[in-house]
Parts: structure tokens; sequence; C-alpha cells
């Protein structure tokens, strides 16, 4: 008999492990969120495109807030926007507040999360996907990201290394050095991570002793 096909993993979740294991596991195991600024931005770029809906212009049709899956990766999620063209082949693009001058680990989440989606309406459509786009609100410009194959081996990388961590159900350690000190200053779970007291061996030895059954 064949396997059960895996649970599905939000598109979503692709994001929040590439930027930060441990805000992936706040999010997608112990339900936690937090608005901030930068949230708020985002939820404010969204608001028309989250908006489901096909319009037709200059012969490319639109379809806002399109449901995507792929079955062997068990991924499902939407994407903001995708553009068909005549013959049916199509182009996602992604919408995202801010500028296209990111920092590069930065723009690394987001071109991982516009090649799940790709992957996603390859395998939906049949029709190749080699690159999408991305739409940044404050500049109005796109940045074109070819979806070569590195990038799609980071997306299936990606995805076993969440499909891992939903299965242990164990909250990931919080990030340290430099990227935490970047990553870390502008995430919405900042607060409730703690991340310089839950990257203290003081902590740790603590936390070792609560969960240790022969203590």
């Amino acid at each position: 008999m064949d396997a059960d096909p895996p649970d599905p993993i939000p598109l979503s979740a692709l994001q929040h492990w590439t930027y930060c294991p441990r805000q992936c596991g706040l999010i997608h195991l112990e339900q936690a969120f937090d608005d901030n600024l930068h949230t708020l931005r985002g939820n404010a770029v969204h608001a028309r495109v989250d908006q489901p809906g096909v319009e037709t212009a200059k012969g490319v049709r639109v379809a806002r807030a399109l449901p995507v899956w792929h079955d062997v990766l068990g991924l499902i999620g939407k994407s903001d926007v995708v553009e068909f063209t005549p013959a049916g082949a199509p182009y996602p693009v992604e919408y995202k507040h801010g500028s296209r001058h990111k920092a590069a680990a930065i723009a690394a989440c987001d071109d991982l999360q516009l090649a799940a989606q790709a992957m996603c309406l390859e395998s939906m459509t049949g029709q190749a996907v080699p690159e999408g786009a991305l739409y940044y609100a404050s500049s109005k410009r796109r940045r074109v990201v070819p979806i070569d194959v590195a990038l799609r081996q980071a997306v299936a990388d990606a995805a076993a290394a969440v499909r891992a961590m939903l299965q242990s159900q164990t909250l990931p350690p919080p990030l340290v050095g430099a990227i935490a000190a970047q990553r870390c200053r502008g995430c919405s779970l900042k607060e409730r991570c703690q991340p310089e007291a839950a990257a203290s061996p003081a902590w740790a030895a603590v936390r070792a002793h609560l969960f240790d059954p022969d203590a």
C-alpha cells in the first residue's frame, strides 16, 4: 500500500524557518504570534492582494490570493499574485513591505518563499516556472528571482526541517552571534522568545533539571 501523504506544511512556515527556526517553532508549534511595526506594515501591503480575484490586463490573466499546493513536498498556501501568460504559464509575484535593497540574509528568506510558490505552481499546472518576482511596496519595484537548482533544494531542505520539528514537538534554540543581533531586533516575538535568557548557560542548566525525570 502507498504511504499516506505527509500532513501539509504552510508555505509561511518555510519563510519563518529560514529567518529563524525558533521563530518558526513559536508560531507553528506553540501557536504564538505578536504584531509589531514590521508585521503591521506587511499586513497593510497585503490588504489588497489578500482579496481573492481574477482580472485581465494587456493579455495577462492576474489571479490574487491564489491557493497553491505541492503534494510530493506536502506544502500548502497561497500566492499573493500569479500572472498567467496567454499560453497559460504562471509567474508568481510575492508582495513585501520595505525596499528591494534588503540585507542578503533577509532577501534569501523572501526568495525561498517565492521559490516554494513556484514549485507548487509547477506541480499544479505542469508548466515550468523558471522565475518569479518580489514586489517591494516602499520602492514600488520588482526584483526578479531565478528559481534555480540551489533554491529548489533549499525549499526541499526547509520543508524537511520544519516537518521534523513538528514531528518532534521540540522548540529550536534561539539564534546566537551576529545573525541573532540582526534578526532578533526586528522580530515581533522577541519578548516572548527571550533569546538572551534562553541562550544563557544558566537557563540551559535549569531547563535540563526541570525536564529531567530522574531529577
